[in-house]
Protein backbone atom coordinates (compact mmCIF):
# COMPACT_ATOMS: atom_id res chain seq x y z
CA UNK A 1 0.00 0.00 0.00
CA UNK A 2 2.76 2.46 1.02
CA UNK A 3 4.85 1.53 -2.01
CA UNK A 4 1.87 2.30 -4.25
CA UNK A 5 1.36 5.65 -2.51
CA UNK A 6 5.03 6.50 -3.03
CA UNK A 7 4.85 5.65 -6.71
CA UNK A 8 1.79 7.89 -7.06
CA UNK A 9 3.64 10.75 -5.36
CA UNK A 10 6.64 10.35 -7.65
CA UNK A 11 4.40 10.14 -10.72
CA UNK A 12 2.54 13.25 -9.60
CA UNK A 13 5.83 15.09 -9.21
CA UNK A 14 6.82 14.18 -12.76
CA UNK A 15 3.48 15.33 -14.17
CA UNK A 16 3.80 18.49 -12.13
CA UNK A 17 6.95 19.38 -14.08
CA UNK A 18 9.51 18.99 -11.31
CA UNK A 19 13.19 19.74 -11.73
CA UNK A 20 12.86 21.71 -14.96
CA UNK A 21 13.86 25.36 -14.37
CA UNK A 22 12.78 27.91 -16.94
CA UNK A 23 16.09 29.68 -16.31
CA UNK A 24 18.90 27.15 -16.71
CA UNK A 25 21.57 27.17 -13.97
CA UNK A 26 25.03 28.31 -14.96
CA UNK A 27 26.83 25.09 -14.04
CA UNK A 28 30.43 26.12 -14.70
CA UNK A 29 31.65 25.73 -11.15
CA UNK A 30 28.71 28.21 0.00
CA UNK A 31 32.24 28.89 0.58
CA UNK A 32 34.18 29.93 -2.48
CA UNK A 33 31.08 29.50 -4.62
CA UNK A 34 29.65 31.99 -7.07
CA UNK A 35 26.47 33.97 -7.45
CA UNK A 36 23.71 31.86 -8.96
CA UNK A 37 21.91 32.94 -12.10
CA UNK A 38 18.70 34.54 -10.75
CA UNK A 39 15.86 32.01 -10.36
CA UNK A 40 17.83 29.13 -11.88
CA UNK A 41 17.13 27.08 -8.72
CA UNK A 42 13.36 27.74 -8.49
CA UNK A 43 12.89 25.12 -5.76
CA UNK A 44 15.29 26.92 -3.42
CA UNK A 45 13.51 28.65 -0.55
CA UNK A 46 14.59 30.86 2.32
CA UNK A 47 13.34 29.64 5.69
CA UNK A 48 12.95 32.67 7.92
CA UNK A 49 12.45 32.82 11.68
CA UNK A 50 10.67 35.62 13.54
CA UNK A 51 12.73 37.63 16.01
CA UNK A 52 10.72 40.42 17.57
CA UNK A 53 8.61 41.92 14.81
CA UNK A 54 10.91 40.93 11.93
CA UNK A 55 11.79 37.75 10.05
CA UNK A 56 15.39 36.76 9.34
CA UNK A 57 16.92 34.08 7.09
CA UNK A 58 17.99 31.06 9.11
CA UNK A 59 18.12 28.08 6.70
CA UNK A 60 17.48 26.92 3.18
CA UNK A 61 14.96 24.39 1.97
CA UNK A 62 13.50 22.78 -1.12
CA UNK A 63 10.01 22.95 -2.60
CA UNK A 64 9.17 19.32 -3.41
CA UNK A 65 5.38 19.52 -3.87
CA UNK A 66 2.80 22.33 -4.14
CA UNK A 67 2.51 22.79 -0.37
CA UNK A 68 5.56 20.94 0.93
CA UNK A 69 9.08 22.15 1.70
CA UNK A 70 11.93 19.86 2.71
CA UNK A 71 14.55 21.19 5.15
CA UNK A 72 16.82 20.00 7.96
CA UNK A 73 15.62 18.97 11.41
CA UNK A 74 18.28 21.09 13.09
CA UNK A 75 16.80 24.20 11.43
CA UNK A 76 13.69 23.90 13.61
CA UNK A 77 13.49 25.13 17.20
CA UNK A 78 10.23 24.26 18.98
CA UNK A 79 8.15 27.34 19.71
CA UNK A 80 9.71 29.55 17.04
CA UNK A 81 7.60 31.09 14.29
CA UNK A 82 8.69 30.53 10.69
CA UNK A 83 7.76 31.61 7.21
CA UNK A 84 8.96 30.51 3.78
CA UNK A 85 10.04 32.88 1.02
CA UNK A 86 9.88 31.43 -2.50
CA UNK A 87 11.15 33.05 -5.68
CA UNK A 88 13.91 34.85 -3.79
CA UNK A 89 17.30 35.83 -5.20
CA UNK A 90 18.52 39.09 -3.65
CA UNK A 91 17.43 39.33 -0.02
CA UNK A 92 18.36 43.00 0.18
CA UNK A 93 15.60 44.18 -2.13
CA UNK A 94 12.10 43.45 -3.38
CA UNK A 95 12.39 42.01 -6.88
CA UNK A 96 8.72 41.27 -7.52
CA UNK A 97 9.22 37.51 -7.81
CA UNK A 98 9.01 36.72 -4.10
CA UNK A 99 6.11 34.80 -2.61
CA UNK A 100 5.63 34.60 1.16
CA UNK A 101 3.93 31.64 2.78
CA UNK A 102 3.19 30.88 6.41
CA UNK A 103 4.16 27.47 7.74
CA UNK A 104 0.98 25.67 8.72
CA UNK A 105 2.58 22.49 10.07
CA UNK A 106 6.12 21.33 10.92
CA UNK A 107 6.98 17.63 11.02
CA UNK A 108 10.53 16.88 12.18
CA UNK A 109 11.76 13.32 11.65
CA UNK A 110 10.91 11.42 14.87
CA UNK A 111 14.45 10.02 15.18
CA UNK A 112 16.23 13.35 14.82
CA UNK A 113 18.18 14.30 17.96
CA UNK A 114 20.07 17.60 18.13
CA UNK A 115 22.44 16.04 20.70
CA UNK A 116 23.39 13.21 18.32
CA UNK A 117 23.78 14.86 14.91
CA UNK A 118 25.92 12.02 13.56
CA UNK A 119 23.05 9.57 14.12
CA UNK A 120 21.39 11.14 11.08
CA UNK A 121 17.68 11.67 10.41
CA UNK A 122 18.32 15.41 10.05
CA UNK A 123 15.13 16.09 8.17
CA UNK A 124 11.91 18.09 8.49
CA UNK A 125 8.87 18.72 6.32
CA UNK A 126 7.02 22.02 6.31
CA UNK A 127 3.45 22.27 5.10
CA UNK A 128 2.63 25.70 3.70
CA UNK A 129 -0.64 27.48 4.41
CA UNK A 130 -1.34 27.56 0.67
CA UNK A 131 0.35 26.56 -2.56
CA UNK A 132 2.64 29.08 -4.22
CA UNK A 133 1.86 30.27 -7.73
CA UNK A 134 4.16 28.35 -10.04
CA UNK A 135 6.23 30.59 -12.28
CA UNK A 136 9.64 30.91 -13.89
CA UNK A 137 11.03 31.65 -10.42
CA UNK A 138 9.05 29.11 -8.34
CA UNK A 139 8.82 25.39 -9.07
CA UNK A 140 9.53 22.06 -7.34
CA UNK A 141 12.58 19.83 -7.52
CA UNK A 142 12.13 16.13 -8.25
CA UNK A 143 12.42 13.48 -5.53
CA UNK A 144 14.82 10.62 -6.35
CA UNK A 145 13.62 7.00 -6.49
CA UNK A 146 13.81 5.13 -3.17
CA UNK A 147 17.33 3.99 -2.29
CA UNK A 148 19.09 5.80 -5.12
CA UNK A 149 22.62 6.94 -4.30
CA UNK A 150 24.57 9.12 -6.75
CA UNK A 151 27.93 7.47 -7.48
CA UNK A 152 31.30 8.90 -6.47
CA UNK A 153 32.21 11.92 -8.55
CA UNK A 154 28.66 12.83 -9.59
CA UNK A 155 28.62 16.61 -10.20
CA UNK A 156 25.99 18.11 -7.90
CA UNK A 157 25.34 21.65 -6.71
CA UNK A 158 24.71 23.22 -3.35
CA UNK A 159 22.86 26.53 -3.22
CA UNK A 160 22.03 28.95 -0.44
CA UNK A 161 22.57 32.23 1.37
CA UNK A 162 25.05 30.78 3.87
CA UNK A 163 28.28 32.43 5.05
CA UNK A 164 30.77 33.13 2.26
CA UNK A 165 33.50 31.80 4.55
CA UNK A 166 33.71 30.57 8.14
CA UNK A 167 32.39 33.33 10.43
CA UNK A 168 32.10 35.55 7.38
CA UNK A 169 29.13 37.55 6.13
CA UNK A 170 25.99 36.10 4.62
CA UNK A 171 25.49 37.25 1.03
CA UNK A 172 22.38 39.09 -0.13
CA UNK A 173 22.26 37.11 -3.38
CA UNK A 174 21.82 33.37 -3.75
CA UNK A 175 25.11 31.50 -4.15
CA UNK A 176 25.84 28.14 -5.75
CA UNK A 177 28.82 25.81 -5.78
CA UNK A 178 29.77 22.61 -7.57
CA UNK A 179 30.24 19.80 -5.05
CA UNK A 180 31.13 16.41 -6.57
CA UNK A 181 29.75 13.46 -4.60
CA UNK A 182 32.25 11.63 -2.39
CA UNK A 183 31.36 7.94 -2.17
CA UNK A 184 30.59 6.47 1.25
CA UNK A 185 33.62 4.16 1.07
CA UNK A 186 35.86 7.23 0.84
CA UNK A 187 33.94 9.57 3.14
CA UNK A 188 33.81 6.99 5.94
CA UNK A 189 37.61 6.54 6.02
CA UNK A 190 39.17 7.33 9.38
CA UNK A 191 40.98 10.44 8.08
CA UNK A 192 37.75 11.71 6.47
CA UNK A 193 34.47 11.63 8.44
CA UNK A 194 34.94 8.08 9.76
CA UNK A 195 32.00 6.63 11.71
CA UNK A 196 30.30 10.05 11.81
CA UNK A 197 28.93 9.53 8.30
CA UNK A 198 26.16 6.97 7.86
CA UNK A 199 24.73 5.22 4.79
CA UNK A 200 21.70 7.50 5.10
CA UNK A 201 23.95 10.48 4.28
CA UNK A 202 25.72 11.82 1.20
CA UNK A 203 29.09 13.53 1.27
CA UNK A 204 30.00 16.08 -1.39
CA UNK A 205 32.99 18.36 -1.87
CA UNK A 206 35.81 17.99 0.64
CA UNK A 207 38.16 20.77 -0.36
CA UNK A 208 38.14 24.49 -1.01
CA UNK A 209 34.39 24.67 -1.71
CA UNK A 210 31.71 23.76 0.83
CA UNK A 211 28.46 24.67 2.46
CA UNK A 212 28.52 26.88 5.55
CA UNK A 213 26.28 28.35 8.25
CA UNK A 214 22.97 29.44 6.74
CA UNK A 215 23.08 26.85 3.95
CA UNK A 216 21.60 24.21 6.27
CA UNK A 217 18.43 22.58 5.05
CA UNK A 218 19.04 23.58 1.44
CA UNK A 219 19.26 21.20 -1.49
CA UNK A 220 22.03 19.17 -3.04
CA UNK A 221 20.73 19.30 -6.61
CA UNK A 222 21.89 16.69 -9.12
CA UNK A 223 20.82 16.52 -12.75
CA UNK A 224 19.61 13.28 -14.34
CA UNK A 225 20.33 12.03 -17.84
CA UNK A 226 16.98 13.42 -19.02
CA UNK A 227 17.88 16.90 -17.80
CA UNK A 228 15.66 17.01 -14.70
CA UNK A 229 17.08 18.10 -11.35
CA UNK A 230 16.64 15.93 -8.27
CA UNK A 231 17.13 16.93 -4.64
CA UNK A 232 19.49 14.12 -3.62
CA UNK A 233 20.45 15.64 -0.30
CA UNK A 234 19.49 18.07 2.46
CA UNK A 235 22.41 20.11 3.84
CA UNK A 236 23.16 18.81 7.33
CA UNK A 237 26.65 19.55 8.71
CA UNK A 238 30.23 20.61 8.02
CA UNK A 239 33.40 20.63 10.10
CA UNK A 240 33.10 22.54 13.39
CA UNK A 241 36.55 24.05 12.82
CA UNK A 242 36.18 25.62 9.37
CA UNK A 243 33.43 25.07 6.83
CA UNK A 244 35.79 24.00 4.05
CA UNK A 245 38.20 21.74 5.92
CA UNK A 246 40.17 19.34 3.70
CA UNK A 247 38.78 15.79 3.74
CA UNK A 248 35.67 16.96 5.60
CA UNK A 249 33.08 17.22 2.82
CA UNK A 250 29.72 18.85 3.37
CA UNK A 251 27.38 16.14 4.67
CA UNK A 252 23.79 15.90 3.49
CA UNK A 253 20.85 13.79 4.60
CA UNK A 254 20.29 11.40 1.68
CA UNK A 255 16.75 12.08 0.49
CA UNK A 256 16.20 8.67 -1.08
CA UNK A 257 16.88 6.94 2.25
CA UNK A 258 13.71 8.56 3.61
CA UNK A 259 11.32 8.04 0.70
CA UNK A 260 8.83 6.08 2.77
CA UNK A 261 8.79 8.63 5.61
CA UNK A 262 8.34 11.51 3.17
CA UNK A 263 5.43 9.80 1.43
CA UNK A 264 3.78 8.84 4.75
CA UNK A 265 3.91 12.39 6.06
CA UNK A 266 2.73 14.07 2.87
CA UNK A 267 -0.16 11.64 2.50
CA UNK A 268 -1.15 11.87 6.18
CA UNK A 269 -1.19 15.67 6.42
Amino acid sequence: MMQTALVLLLQAACVFGCGTPAVQPETSRVVNGEEARPHSWPWQISLQVKHGSRFHHTCGGTLIAPRWVLTAGHCITPGDVYRVVLGEHDQSQQEGSEQLRDVMRIIVHPDWDIDFVARGNDLALLKLDKSPVLSDSVGPACLPPPGETPPHGTPCYISGWGNLYTHGPMPDRLQQALLPVVGHSVCSRSDWWGINVKNTMICAGGGEVSGCNGDSGGPLSCVSTDGRWFVQGVTSFVSSRVCNEEKKPTVFTRTSAYSQWLSEVMLKY
